[in-house]
């Protein structure tokens, strides 16, 4: 064959690199949205924060039609626009809601007090006692042997066999110490199981507190019954009556089990709403957060330098110039994206922010896509990490996304509705008479809701609610 050249026109789509950050941001969080704009204020001189904002204000619009823009899975330039577009801008990027540069509380941050860790605590008890040295010793190895629960897993038999010859430590000694330790502070601290844990709280209540004594041997003896809500058998064992029996039991599930977790240093995770909804003349709607809004602008002075000079060494800096206008560029068009998806799940779930759980409706990520005419993948992203406060707190965007049951009415019942209806009657069921997964399958089949007992059990653990035999009480 002879070869011959010949041209072809083709369309094919690509990710240029505006795009490629367009969909980056917008499947970011608020924390880490944030965070890029720093990384981006400490690489370009070209961008900088707003500081003074006193007569830069987001004039964005609350109401339910927000400003279209461009979907970062669309490879077109195709806007739509409206009479009334809010005033985005690369020198405008800001709210109105932060506090002057000047306050005089500005400089002070609120540093949170540190608590001892577990380890730093006993040993701040030991260092109180009045023992010889060689004890406290033994008893400081004993408290750096303890688990994160404050248990004592390893045996003494192990423990002592780990010290060196010279020390002299018997496992007398061992015993010795962990009494010394157990009686330290919080009591149930040095325990070697769940059982003497509980034992040596039950121990430090006073003898004269009714139950105290069936609560030990309950404890001793049956504590695999208690467990297991055997109380028929319980009742036989110990020869007493529902009320002896109910008087230990409380006494005993007012007992800590791990008392370590009263030293466990927890962080706190704070969320920053990406939206408020609020009811305003009847209507559910949406409104963006300013405070979450990262308050970036061009940097003026550097961009009339760069404008004053067209020789190859500003290369550089127009480069610079270009990124920051595509970072605010596609800000704004995260924030958009984020309160026009957050507008349509406020008209499609109105009832829930009325009612609560028990009235949300099925909803899947396809019916905003058609409804906003974008791509789902784009409303996977922005459900993703954002959040939304209400009057009834604050939710993730895909709490109010889920499959629907039909209902003999030939319509549909959320899963979240069913969670909430099967926790309304486990909280108004008898104890003593707890309601089965089939039972509960029946009551929601007499409300025209068809769930079959197994969905229950599922929805019921989904909910770390008890199976029905560890619910019963006396």
């Amino acid at each position: 064959m002879k070869p011959a050249l010949q041209l072809r026109q083709s369309q094919q789509l690509l990710l240029t690199p505006q795009l490629q950050q367009a969909i980056k941001l917008l499947q970011l969080s608020t924390l880490e949205i944030n965070q890029e704009a720093a990384r981006l204020l400490d690489e370009n001189p070209l961008l900088e924060r707003i500081d003074d904002n006193a007569n830069q204000t987001y004039s964005g619009s609350s109401d339910a039609q927000a400003p279209a823009q461009e979907s970062p899975e669309s490879a077109t330039s195709e806007n739509t626009t409206q009479d009334s577009p809010p005033e985005w801008g690369e020198a405008n990027f800001s709210h109105a809601s932060s506090a002057s540069p000047d306050d005089e509380d500005d400089g002070y941050q609120e540093v949170a007090s540190e608590r001892p860790n577990l380890r730093e605590h006993l040993l701040w008890q030991l260092n109180m006692c009045l023992l010889d040295a060689r004890d406290k010793k033994i008893i400081g190895l004993l408290i750096d042997a303890l688990d994160e629960n404050a248990y004592l897993s390893q045996p003494l038999e192990e423990i002592v066999e780990i010290f060196p010859a010279e020390l002299d430590i018997t496992l007398d000694d061992l015993e010795t110490a962990l009494v010394q330790l157990q009686h330290l502070d919080a009591p149930g601290i040095g325990a070697r199981d769940l059982r003497e844990c509980l034992t040596l709280q039950l121990q430090a209540i006073p003898e004269d507190v009714p139950g105290r004594d069936m609560a030990l041997r309950i404890v001793g003896e049956h504590l695999d019954l208690l467990a297991a809500r055997d109380f028929a058998k319980l009742k036989r064992l110990l020869r007493c009556d529902d009320d002896a029996l109910r008087t230990a039991q409380d006494l005993i599930v007012h007992l800590q089990p791990k008392p370590g977790m009263a030293f466990e240093h927890r962080a706190a995770d704070y969320v920053v709403p990406d939206v408020l909804v609020e009811k305003v003349g009847g209507i559910w709607k949406a409104r963006l957060n300013p405070e979450a809004m990262p308050r970036l602008r061009i940097n003026q002075v550097y961009a009339n330098i760069l404008q004053q000079r067209g020789d190859a060494s500003a290369q550089g800096m127009a480069t610079q110039l270009q990124e920051a206008r595509w970072f605010i560029k596609n800000l704004q068009q995260r924030f958009e994206t984020i309160l026009r998806v957050a507008q349509a799940i406020a008209q499609r779930q109105r009832q829930f922010f009325e009612h609560g759980d028990i009235a949300m409706r099925p909803l899947v990520l396809r019916e905003i896509a058609e409804q906003l005419e974008l791509h789902e993948s784009t409303i996977s992203r922005v459900t993703t990490q954002k959040f939304m406060l209400t009057p009834r707190g604050i939710y993730e965007f895909k709490y109010f996304f889920g499959s629907g049951l039909a209902t003999d009415a030939g319509g549909a019942c959320s899963s979240t509705a069913i969670r909430a209806l099967i926790k309304q009657m486990v909280s108004e069921e008898d104890t003593r008479q707890p309601l089965s997964d089939s039972r509960m399958s029946e009551i929601l089949a007499q409300q025209g809701i068809i769930v079959a007992r197994r969905t229950v059990a599922k929805y019921r653990e989904s909910m770390n609610i008890l199976p029905v035999n560890l619910r019963k009480s006396l």
